[in-house]
């Protein structure tokens, strides 16, 4: 079967919210590179962040140094989410919960969350987003379901199957590039990670060839202005 699909031109940024530092070896990262493979085949440009490895503050304001923080690394790493096409976030799973490192990094997207697009959308409108988890314990489910809502709540297309994840035998046991894991060789986890990369670059051209989610009946700069877009407001009886 020969792909007939131009990926280029898209932009993709995959967010690893691991607890380590560099060059500290991921089991994320590793899950992470499979699909950043498939995408720079097909010639996405592909950036990796490791979040940890940036003075990130924690918040939910656009610039947290007016609120007395340090905060040298978020304002980088946003403008690169905001260039791209593609946002992927990777996160180990803890107590069954996505990662510290990666609750502070969907409360700094929230952070931005009200600023708005050319066409009076929310700023993260028209980007495509998914998530990759890995952990030897229980919980892909769980953390993907809040990481998914986050994104899409945010204003990003959440397309079919966004989300792919690996975790060995109920922990303790092996994680992902462990010896003798069966991850990387794992039918199901590299099926979900290859459906879930083609399903966010469908998603993506889509809505970059669209020019992103149509501004009508969205626009809150509309709203404001007093538009209803049909909203009925009906009367109660």
């Amino acid at each position: 079967m020969s792909n007939q699909h131009d990926f280029s031109g898209l932009k993709a940024v995959f967010i690893n919210c691991t607890l380590k530092r560099s060059p500290e070896v991921s089991h994320t990262e590793a899950l992470m590179r499979v699909s950043m493979e498939i995408m720079k085949k097909n010639k996405v440009e592909v950036e990796l962040i490791r979040a940890v490895d940036h003075n990130i503050a924690f918040g939910v304001y656009p610039d947290m140094t007016e609120q007395g923080w340090e905060d040298d690394g978020w304002p980088g790493i946003l403008k690169k989410v905001l260039a791209a096409d593609i946002l992927v976030i990777g996160t180990p799973i803890w107590l069954g919960e996505k990662s510290s490192v990666c609750s502070q990094v969907i409360e700094r997207l929230y952070s931005a969350s009200g600023e708005l697009n050319e066409k009076g959308q929310y700023i993260y409108y028209g980007k495509a987003g998914g998530c990759i988890i890995t952990g030897n314990e229980d919980g892909i489910k769980h953390c993907a379901m809040s990481i998914l809502y986050g994104l899409q709540h945010l204003g990003y297309t959440i397309p079919p199957q966004a989300d792919a994840g690996w975790i060995g035998e109920a922990g303790p046991g092996p994680s992902y590039l462990d010896e003798n894991s069966g991850g990387p060789k794992n039918d199901f986890t590299q099926r979900n990670t290859t459906f879930m990369t083609w399903n966010l670059m469908h998603t993506a051209r889509m809505l970059k060839d669209r020019g992103g989610v149509p501004a009508y009946g969205n626009q809150r700069s509309e709203w404001e202005a007093g538009a209803r877009f049909d909203h009925p407001n009906p009367e109660y009886r």
